[in-house]
């Protein structure tokens, strides 16, 4: 193994136990002393924990963790490869949330119950993406996605939207009403902080410019705001007239330069202005071998 296999892989578990430590801390030090459900199989655990006092949390997660990481080693290709990562980030989680919970005062250190709420849904969004980003995953629910989609075929996003929803009725049952309504909040603000952290910001935009003149309009962009414009010939679907179609991408502090080159060479242009989280090639972010 050379040294930048060495060095990559060391990458991926700094970024392993980071993330498994940040999903400790949301849950420990805000979710679960505000009686809010985690997602997944941690809100699971943390409810048994609510109802009848014991496992502790994480030694919940662990237990309940097994039967399914047997299930992928044994329904997933690839068998043990496929579960060793998420595996090791379960057994840090699960420890990491005993070890830090005796730490915290058992109500918390806010006891506003929306800010733990948010402040838990963030870190958790945080952590999660850390892991997703290096291909492994918190085990639990991630893992029965990713058997059932391997299985039938619906996508993991469905799956997860099942598995949050009936997380979040359970909360109901556990926590009352408010309590479902807070670990909706959880599913949300962590969907997004997780999305955001696996692709980054909405830092660009892509333009279709529908025009009669696409050369001068293609000619202008290319020397007012040095980005390449790809050209197709479309058909107005009700007016069956013949028109060229541009598509630029551009940085979001170019959009306002870009409607007015367009309308300077043909004011009846047509423009649909759409956003992307990256993007990669010339005149943008290099684009790099996605480590393994």
């Amino acid at each position: 193994m050379n040294r930048t296999r060495v060095l990559q892989t060391v990458w991926i578990y700094v970024q392993l136990i980071v993330g498994a430590i940040l999903g400790a801390i949301s849950v420990v030090v805000f979710l679960v002393p505000a009686d809010v459900a985690p997602q997944g199989v941690s809100g699971i655990a943390a409810m048994i924990h609510e109802v009848f006092g014991f496992p502790p949390v994480g030694i919940a997660i662990l237990l309940l963790n097994i039967p399914i990481q047997y299930l992928g080693y044994k329904m997933l290709p690839g068998g043990w490869r496929v579960v060793a990562q998420s595996l090791f980030v379960v057994v840090l989680y699960s420890v990491a949330i005993d070890v830090l919970t005796p730490m915290v005062p058992p109500g918390g250190f806010s006891n506003d119950r929306l800010l733990n709420t948010l402040f838990g849904g963030l870190l958790g969004g945080i952590s999660g993406g850390i892991i997703y980003r290096t291909g492994a995953n918190f085990g639990g629910t991630s893992t029965i996605a990713m058997i059932l989609r391997y299985r039938t075929g619906v996508p993991m996003s469905s799956i997860f939207l099942y598995t949050d929803t009936a997380i979040v009725v359970l909360a109901g049952f556990v926590y009352g009403i408010e309590g479902a309504l807070y670990a909706m909040v959880v599913v949300f603000v962590g969907g997004m902080a997780s999305d955001y952290v696996m692709e980054g910001p909405s830092v660009i935009r892509t333009a279709f410019i529908i025009t009669n003149r696409p050369q001068e309009v293609a000619q202008a962009v290319i020397e007012g705001l040095h980005r390449g414009v790809t050209r197709w010939d479309a058909t107005g679907m009700y007016t069956g007239n013949e028109r060229s179609m541009l598509y630029v991408t551009v940085s979001r502090s170019q959009v306002a330069e870009l409607k007015n080159i367009v309308s300077g060479v043909d004011e009846h242009a047509f423009i649909v202005i759409g956003q992307g989280h990256a993007a990669y090639g010339e005149g943008f972010k290099a684009l790099k071998r996605a480590m393994p």
